[in-house]
């Protein structure tokens, strides 16, 4: 592992997916959640509101500490403008992936660096475009059954079993997971950690 001179380098998530996904990095981190209450029905369009969720995260992380870079991001499906989080239950889900079915959505993702340190805050949105095949009734009923629905956005993980129902994608493959791996480096480089 590279040693990045005394940065701290704090994710402000506790999702598994992107602690799995920043440690491609191969940079020390340390991982802190975020106490930030998303409000996913503010009125602004969902490439805004995704990098003001994203900032929401990072910001209560940062205003905890006095150095270091804190990572917040957010991350969504959206359809006709209108947003998917995670279904409350199987009859959500059910309704969400009969909506889906067939269609091309869009994957949001809000990624907000803040450096302490240099006072430098920025905020991207990245889009991923993601093409669902056509779903019968009962490939939507054994999906549910799965159990893989119920915590993804939209009702699908590309990353899981729902890549048997994704028939391509466009954009960035880590950003649909949760975390631009690109952009992130590429932000990082203006802040003085060369990942590679």
């Amino acid at each position: 592992m590279k040693k990045i001179k005394n940065r701290k380098i704090i994710l402000a998530s506790t999702s598994p997916r992107r602690k799995e996904l920043f440690e491609k990095l191969r940079i020390p981190f340390i991982i802190e959640a975020s106490d930030y209450e998303e409000d996913m029905t503010l009125k602004m369009p969902p490439v805004k509101l995704v990098k003001v969720l994203s900032a929401g995260k990072a910001m209560a992380v940062a205003n905890k500490h006095k150095e270091g870079i804190i990572i917040g991001a957010d991350t969504f499906v959206v359809f006709n403008n209108q947003l998917f989080g995670k279904p409350k239950n199987k009859l959500e889900a059910k309704k969400m992936l009969e909506k889906l079915s067939g269609k091309r959505v869009d994957i949001l993702t809000g990624l907000t660096i803040i450096d302490l340190d240099s006072k430098r805050k920025i905020s991207v949105t990245d889009i991923a475009k993601v093409y669902i095949k056509k779903l019968s009734g009962k490939e939507i009923d054994n999906y549910i059954a799965s159990g893989e629905p119920m915590d993804k956005a939209g009702a699908f993980a590309i990353q899981g079993l729902g890549a048997v129902i994704i028939r391509k994608v466009e954009g960035d493959f880590m950003s649909i997971m949760g975390l631009p791996l690109f952009i992130l480096s590429k932000q990082l480089k203006k802040l003085g950690i060369n990942v590679l």
